[in-house]
């Protein structure tokens, strides 16, 4: 974890949603923030995250679409985040990202981005212990926790992200290689801002 040197109420002022990035990479560090962020560990002897969870069951995973070019010293692919190590596991070698753009309707920005982070769900970890009360209540609580720590993070970082809902989730999964027991919520992608 970095610390940053803008203020909470500073940041929450600035924070929009951006759509148009540079063509400029981001950096290791700031990749790492920005996953730390979304589902890191704050506190290492419970394992407790950066996220309220309900009962910490954490359904909540993360993965990372690398385009050529967009993080310095990071080759093209897909990652995942894994916060107990706060490391990164390749699943694909490669840039995915026009395969994402078209599975999130085309939207510009998903293909313009130096990444794109996707927050995905295992249901089951949650609704195990709420039943269909976690499925419609706390993992989208949960997901829209993480996507405002994203957000906050990149206005804080000085990049820009927006948060997108709207694209094919069987296209999503099968680009990030999902199992059937986990779901894409969200798409965030994130660079250097335009403006």
């Amino acid at each position: 974890m970095k610390v940053g040197r803008v203020s909470l109420e500073e940041v929450i002022a600035k924070r929009r949603s951006r759509r148009k990035f540079k063509r400029e990479p981001i950096t290791l560090q700031q990749l790492s923030q920005l996953l730390w962020a979304a589902q890191g560990i704050s506190d290492e002897r419970r394992g407790f995250r950066t996220v309220p969870s309900a009962g910490a069951t954490y359904p909540l995973e993360v993965y990372v679409v690398v385009r050529e070019g967009g993080v310095e010293g990071l080759d093209p692919g897909i990652y995942k985040y894994i916060p107990e190590r706060h490391s990164l596991a390749l699943i694909k070698r490669g840039d995915f990202s026009y395969e994402l753009y078209r599975a999130c309707l085309s939207q510009e920005w998903v293909r313009e981005a130096a990444i794109n982070i996707v927050i995905t769900a295992v249901y089951e970890r949650t609704t195990a212990f709420y039943g269909r009360r976690g499925a419609e209540r706390y993992v989208p609580m949960e997901a829209g926790h993480a996507g405002q720590n994203i957000y906050l993070q990149a206005e804080a970082l000085g990049l820009g992200t927006v948060a997108i809902g709207a694209f094919y989730d069987e296209e999503v999964s099968s680009i990030l290689g999902l199992p059937r027991s986990e779901v894409p919520l969200y798409v965030f992608p994130v660079g250097k801002p335009k403006e």
